[in-house]
């Protein structure tokens, strides 16, 4: 007999552990070379274990247990033939004519006449006053107690010498609770956002944006940019490049503290954060100073599935430079997002409402959103801060002049790539 033992392999530096999520596979099951058999959470990332050979497989590990880097967690017996697969004979069976189903079906038996009910009457299970006020008393379940005055009504003495059974309580009640292990990577999230809190001079700064410009933009090319693209014009492409922009402008806010020393970065990789079924991620898009509109739509696109399926890797979700959140499309109004370390900064975004603003000495109605900057004041400054939060919002508000390189139609479609 070969058997091959299974190790976990190591899914990147510093990571010395993880945890196993869920098998995919059970205990005696024939798999196949390079199928996935396990999800495993590190703190990072889950990631996907597939089978290093085809044999049966026998778990040495249960789910939620932490296992280190290069620990058996399976064994394969490579040696085992395969299951053969089903010839379909079942699927074969004699078909049954109605008369053979009828001869055999036994017959039924003449139904029983039920027990008659007691008559009801208006009275029954209703309570005297002086019964209602001891029920309500003692808080019990009136459909529980067993009127004994005339037509069933629950009397004073019937209140009075009810006993609830052990155990119970009112129907209404619900005082269950459940007590779940938290997966590695909740644990080492919410490790590294208390850090974030004691470790970091963090504040926040505000500022409101009119989104009318950009409004108008994706209404006039959106549809014409799907057909073309295959992919969306959304809001996250204009927050990137408005934000790609301020930091070019704003070059401290792309920073970080090592040690004593602050990084600079000529470069402007952006994590966006992503909502999934294991939590929140971070993966980044690479470059962004260097993607069109279409490129980092697709980038976040993409991403987002290997979120969603859980199939997103270590690497594309490490060394950013700066985040961007969006809590808007949960129906977030403000927040004061926390950052993303070893970054100095994170941008918040929040939900579009139409809200009454002044224009040219008059009340009109726009799509505002409200923005937030959350920095480390220990590497950026109020003045940095503020600077680069208002070019972001100027950007937003003139999207056509800022962002795509020109008010006129044929500037604008040539930057969409129309």
């Amino acid at each position: 007999m070969s058997v091959l033992e299974m190790k976990v392999p190591s899914p990147g530096e510093s990571i010395t552990e993880v945890e196993i999520a869920t098998w995919l596979v059970a205990d005696g099951d024939y798999v196949e070379k390079d199928q996935p058999i396990a999800e495993v959470d590190s703190d990072k990332a889950t990631l996907e274990l597939p089978a290093e050979e085809s044999g049966v497989i026998t778990l040495k590990a249960e789910e939620g247990d932490v296992v280190e880097v290069g620990q058996v967690v399976c064994l394969i017996d490579m040696s085992a033939d395969k299951p053969a697969s089903d010839s379909g004979e079942q699927a074969e069976e004699k078909k049954t004519t109605p008369k053979e189903v009828a001869e055999n079906t036994p017959k039924a038996k003449p139904a029983e006449p039920e027990p008659a009910e007691e008559p009801k009457s208006y009275a029954t299970g209703s309570a005297s006053p002086a019964a209602k006020k001891i029920i309500a008393e003692k808080d019990f379940d009136p459909a529980q107690i067993k009127g004994t005055g005339k037509d069933g009504r629950i009397t004073k003495a019937d209140a009075e010498n009810y006993t609830p059974a052990m155990g119970t309580a009112p129907a209404y009640a619900n005082r269950g609770q459940e007590s779940k292990k938290l997966s590695v990577l909740r644990r080492k999230i919410a490790e590294r956002l208390v850090s974030v809190k004691n470790e970091t001079a963090m504040l926040t700064t505000f500022n409101e944006v009119d989104m009318s410009g950009i409004f108008e933009v994706r209404n006039k090319y959106k549809e014409e940019f799907k057909e073309k693209h295959g992919v969306g014009l959304g809001f996250m492409s204009f927050f990137t490049k408005a934000v790609v922009r301020a930091l070019q402008m704003f070059p401290d806010v792309n920073a970080m503290i090592d040690g004593d020393y602050k990084v600079k970065y000529d470069f402007m990789d952006i994590s966006i954060a992503v909502s999934g079924p294991k939590g929140l991620m971070v993966p980044v898009v690479r470059n962004a100073e260097m993607l069109t509109f279409r490129g980092i739509e697709q980038n976040i696109k993409d991403l987002a599935i290997k979120v969603r399926d859980s199939k997103i890797s270590i690497d594309e979700m490490t060394g950013g430079t700066f985040t961007i959140t969006n809590g808007g499309v949960f129906g977030s109004m403000l927040s004061t997002p926390i950052i993303n370390p070893p970054q100095s900064a994170i941008l918040g975004m929040h939900n579009i409402v139409e809200r009454p603003v002044v224009k040219n000495g008059g009340i009109s109605i726009a799509p505002i959103m409200y923005v937030a900057l959350s920095y480390d004041h220990r590497i950026i400054d109020g003045k940095e801060s503020v600077g680069f939060l208002v070019a972001v919002k100027e950007a937003l508000e003139n999207p056509t002049e800022l962002l795509l390189g020109g008010t006129d139609d044929a500037t604008i479609r040539r930057t969409l790539e129309l």
